[in-house]
């Protein structure tokens, strides 16, 4: 199929773009019917208006402090980015308005959330641009990437925390959840308590009451939620269902911001994948010396490669 320049009804042009999004050799986990639908309006919508194919993808503007890649952006990203790219090439060889894939990422909550400093946000949101403007010469042309945080869609930082202390309200009066003990796990994983947290049994189930808190915030903005023209991307299958679920590499689903990009050994030759804080500790490394004109900052001086 050629590319297109195509205004007005879709026909086999829409197919073969639903086609190439839920293809296979991408997709990690299935799509059910209503996920299925709202990618075909989207589509139907971005044809008919001669407009990129808007895929907003979901995650969190930071590495997780535990890593010792922290706070900078690594491999992990590099690789995911490499993946993405490679999933939506064959969109833009068919469609001439291309595609638009935008990190709606979360900055501003985390310095109350997990307790990450702002200079520790910025580090690494400048060092994922870094690796975007890497990409871009070997991206096609009408392939755009970007970062939108969830703080900038606010005129004022003041009014965001309005927002989040009205809603932060109403869940505290619905009183304390009871979390399982995966929902523990998670909130262990990425929040770096302070001390006087600590002193607070039911910390954990507080810190899930601001988090609740923000995710209405978040939606309340009408950014990518309700928007009929935007396709959700995730790692992972969401309770919703509405998020294309598209892991980060080829073998991997494991968030980038929460792992680390390492090469593992196939043969004669290498694949990329992304392991979490849980399989790193699980396997032998090897550090080997790495430079690539145009990747600067800490984390692109060597590379892990599983022995």
């Amino acid at each position: 199929m050629t590319c297109q320049d195509h205004r007005g009804g879709g026909g086999k042009l829409e197919d073969e773009i639903v086609r190439l999004i839920l293809s296979k050799k991408f997709r990690k986990y299935a799509a059910n019917d209503a996920l299925i639908s709202q990618i075909k309006q989207a589509i139907h919508l971005g044809v008919t208006n001669h407009e990129p194919i808007n895929f907003t993808f979901l995650g969190g503007a930071y590495k997780l402090w535990r890593l010792g890649e922290a706070p900078e952006a690594d491999w992990g990203e590099l690789f995911a980015l490499m993946y993405y790219s490679e999933w939506l090439k064959p969109i833009c060889g068919i469609y001439k308005p291309g595609v638009w894939f935008d990190w709606f990422a979360d900055d501003t909550i985390l310095e109350r959330l997990n307790n990450i400093s702002r200079v520790d946000t910025s580090t690494y949101i400048k060092s994922y641009q870094v690796i975007m403007d890497f990409l871009k010469p070997y991206q096609p042309k009408n392939l755009r990437m970007t970062m939108t945080t969830v703080g900038s869609r606010f005129k004022t930082e003041h009014i965001f925390w309005q927002s989040v202390e009205r809603n932060l309200a109403n869940v505290v009066a619905s009183g304390l959840p009871v979390l399982t003990d995966s929902q523990k796990v998670m909130i262990e994983l990425n929040v770096k308590p302070t001390n006087e947290q600590l002193k607070d049994p039911k910390w954990r189930e507080k810190n899930d009451q601001l988090h609740n808190a923000y995710s209405t915030t978040k939606a309340e903005i009408g950014y990518y939620k309700g928007q009929p023209n935007k396709i959700a991307v995730f790692p992972n299958p969401l309770p919703d269902g509405m998020k294309i679920a598209v892991g980060t590499t080829k073998n991997s689903i494991a968030k980038f911001w929460m792992g680390v990009g390492v090469l593992k050994p196939k043969g004669e030759n290498f694949e990329m994948t992304i392991l979490s804080p849980n399989q790193l500790a699980k396997t032998n490394f090897d550090f080997e010396p790495t430079s690539i004109k145009g990747l600067t900052g800490k984390n692109f001086t060597s590379i892990r490669v599983i022995k």
